[in-house]
């Protein structure tokens, strides 16, 4: 019987699933049916498998193929499944043997002239290859480095359908060369690191100069993973701050450099050999953005937003007010539970998304204060109203709020020679991220923003009395129940900040301060 079977892998959001690939030739009309939910790019594989054959110097079958996905209920969709038809074709029709395709994935888009082009999303489909037990994944030379990220999983890198057909033939030896190499699994990952560079890095927070209090609400957002509104008219450093955030956070951790990196890779946005990404992301969208840009979704492949591209990093939002409301509420539920459900007709998708979440916001549509040399303009009713635009559940989830006020001359001038940094932050944020970490290290969690309210209220008790001004404040109606968390968890980086094993009542007024956004 003219039946062979591949391995590829069909993902949905970041989470791989292993598709089996039968090719059966038999007696008919020359034709290549393809069957299990396949969309519009992978049934015109049809023909780029067939010219990718033929101009491999390889006869297409002048029979009848069938081609099977399975599961066919999973969606499969993309062209990174071309390579792995291919195999099986050929396979089928005894070009191949079969015993040397067996128990390999093959990743990958055919040319028509047989040379392999990268795919997006190698790194979790490889990831979801060694998950279910494969040993062996063939992928493009562009994607090489994400499949070396893996550990336990040989990575094979071909340049074009010939070269591997030779190699799988045995016809070339176990170092080939440049057309077909051999690739030791997890070789990058310790490489990786150290080719990895960051723009973000040539930043530094003395930047800022003339606002004190706004430098000291980024390093407690950067220390406890908290979200941070800053309120103030143009030019007085919303947006420099909100830049040189992720410059005071420390680089990700192995487990979480690779969450980022699959999430990436999903979305195509590595960058050139450099699969690994290991500095906090950036994520700055324009106020024109849609909500499937900033959340993920598509008609199509569902692909992360800015959400999910700003993960264990810091999403941006300028001129907030200026953002589609349901685009902005739409951010309400990540805010919460750190990820992004998406869901679909025959699936649904999960992207990751446990971002510091900075706004920044002008005080009124004039954009200038009370306190500027020339006064706002605005009415009352207009200044309510597009602050209004930031709805209530959203700002409650907010945990810093701070209003930057315009900086004379003499603040400028002397506040340079006072202006720490951002090395000097980062070590201090490094120190108290250690001592959050070490309190919470028999816990799924690591930063103070992480840990859920009944932990907070069952474990995490502040020392006695200190909560007395929180009280007051709930008992004025000043504080939700969803507030007054955000504000102990506030307060425990306070204490990691000052080197103190529990927050005191100084923490907590200092935390309620800064939820209350005194002075906005």
């Amino acid at each position: 019987m003219a039946l062979a079977r591949t391995y590829a892998i069909a993902l949905a959001g970041v989470q791989g699933h292993v598709v089996e690939i039968e090719a059966d030739i038999e007696n008919g009309l020359v034709a290549l049916f393809l069957v299990g939910l396949p969309d519009t790019a992978l049934r015109e594989a049809r023909d780029r498998i067939r010219s990718a054959i033929t101009n491999s110097r390889q006869s297409w079958p002048q029979r009848r193929v069938t081609v099977g996905l399975s599961p066919a209920s999973l969606p499969k969709r993309g062209s990174a499944f071309d390579l792995s038809i291919a195999i099986a074709v050929l396979a089928a029709d005894g070009v191949l043997p079969k015993e040397r395709v067996s128990g390999t994935v093959f990743l990958g888009e055919l040319g028509l002239d047989g040379r392999l082009r990268p795919v997006p999303g190698v790194l979790p489909s490889v990831a979801g290859a060694a998950a279910a037990g494969f040993t062996r994944v063939v992928v493009p030379p562009e994607n090489a480095a994400e499949a070396l990220l893996v550990p336990a999983i040989q990575a094979i890198s071909a340049r074009s359908l010939r070269a591997l057909i030779d190699w799988l033939r045995g016809e070339l030896s176990a170092s080939p060369g440049p057309d077909v190499q051999v690739l030791e699994s997890g070789a990058g990952l310790a490489a990786a690191p150290d080719r990895a560079v960051t723009n973000t890095r040539s930043l530094d927070l003395a930047d800022v100069a003339g606002q004190p209090v706004a430098r000291r609400a980024a390093e407690i957002c950067a220390a406890g993973g908290h979200h941070l509104l800053l309120l103030g008219q143009p030019g007085v450093g919303k947006t420099m701050i909100a830049e040189r955030l992720p410059t005071i956070m420390p680089s990700l951790e192995p487990t979480a450099a690779l969450e980022v990196s699959a999430i990436h890779s999903v979305a195509g946005t590595l960058q050139p050999g450099q699969p690994l990404v290991i500095a906090p992301p950036f994520c700055a969208p324009h106020h024109t953005a849609t909500k499937a840009a900033i959340v993920g979704g598509g008609s199509g492949i569902i692909r992360p937003g800015a959400a999910s591209l700003a993960h264990h990093g810091c999403l941006f939002l300028d001129e907030a007010p200026e953002f589609n409301r349901d685009v902005l509420d739409a951010l309400r539920q990540p805010l919460e539970s750190g990820e992004v459900v998406i869901a679909r007709s025959g699936m649904t998708a999960r992207f990751p998304a446990r971002f510091t979440l900075v706004l920044a916001a002008n005080p009124c549509p004039c954009a200038k204060t009370a306190t500027a040399g020339s006064a706002c303009t605005c009415a009352p009713l207009a200044r309510r109203r597009y602050l209004a635009r930031l709805s209530g559940p959203l700002l409650d989830r907010v945990d810093v709020k701070v209003e930057l006020l315009p900086v004379s001359r003499a603040e400028l001038l002397s506040d340079r020679k006072l202006a720490e940094p951002s090395g000097v932050v980062a070590a201090r944020v490094a120190v108290a991220r250690k001592r959050a970490a070490r309190r919470l290290a028999s816990t799924p969690w690591r930063l103070n923003a992480e840990v859920p309210g009944s932990e907070l209220r069952r474990t995490f008790r502040p020392v006695e009395g200190a909560l007395t001004p929180l009280e007051r404040a709930m008992d004025l109606g000043q504080v939700s129940a969803r507030g007054a968390d955000r504000i102990i968890r506030m307060s425990w980086t306070l204490a990691d900040l000052a080197g103190q094993p529990r927050p005191g009542r100084a923490e907590i007024s200092a935390a309620l301060g800064m939820w209350l956004g005194a002075g906005m």
